[in-house]
């Protein structure tokens, strides 16, 4: 399932694209891929020529970092040339076969970046304050790591009400800045900050508690 923003962004692929016109004697779409298939590597050129404005328009679309529209658009003609044998005129035209390669692998790489976006905050989160993640669905986890978890919940309690929504939003559902954002209705520049000054003060905290020791007295 697409995340909301993403389907936003498909339909937003979808719009009418200008093809330009072919010249008299140019081999069509379904020749060069044709060749393609019996691994002629100037039809792939002549294809990537024919079509790389129109796929970055297409990827555009979707994601904003240029450095990324180029590598999807580079591993759409890769694909093109890996996958050439599954093509069949029967079953429509090569454009429109490209085309849906080119937006399959754009959701494929928003959705890298939004767990990788993720990971890197739940990460940074743990990291600055020494408390690993003990969000889930294990009973017996949660059972051990009981004391651990009450005093993130002290430490939590303790900071202004802003900050202590952005880390929780972070930390126990593992969303990244910009989904947070995106949910809250806040800011990302705001959200960069709370969560900044919070995990600041969480890390703060921790090493004034000192040892696991100290922990669980203050947990208690």
């Amino acid at each position: 399932m697409l995340y909301e923003f993403d389907q936003q962004q498909v339909e937003a692929s979808r719009k009418p694209l200008t093809v330009e016109p072919r010249h008299p004697g140019e081999p069509s779409d379904e020749e060069l891929m044709e060749r393609i298939q019996n691994r002629d590597e100037l039809a792939l050129e002549k294809l990537m020529k024919r079509y790389q404005a129109m796929l970055r328009s297409v990827v555009g679309r979707m994601i904003s970092n240029d450095q990324d529209v180029t590598d999807v658009v580079e591993e759409v003609f890769l694909g093109v040339w890996n996958q050439a044998a599954h093509f069949d005129t029967a079953k429509g035209k090569a454009i429109g076969w490209i085309i849906t390669m080119a937006r399959r692998r754009a959701i494929d790489r928003v959705r890298r970046c939004q767990a990788y976006d993720r990971a890197e905050m739940r990460f940074r989160v743990s990291t600055e304050t020494g408390i690993s993640h003990f969000a889930g669905d294990d009973v017996e986890q949660e059972a051990e790591n009981a004391d651990t978890a009450a005093m993130f919940k002290k430490l939590l309690a303790s900071l202004p009400e802003a900050q202590c929504t952005v880390v929780r939003m972070a930390f126990y559902r593992g969303l990244s800045q910009r989904e947070i954002a995106r949910e809250t209705g806040i800011p990302l520049g705001t959200i960069k900050t709370r969560l900044e000054l919070g995990v600041k003060k969480l890390r703060a905290a921790v090493s004034a508690i000192g040892s696991r020791e100290e922990w669980f007295v203050a947990a208690a």
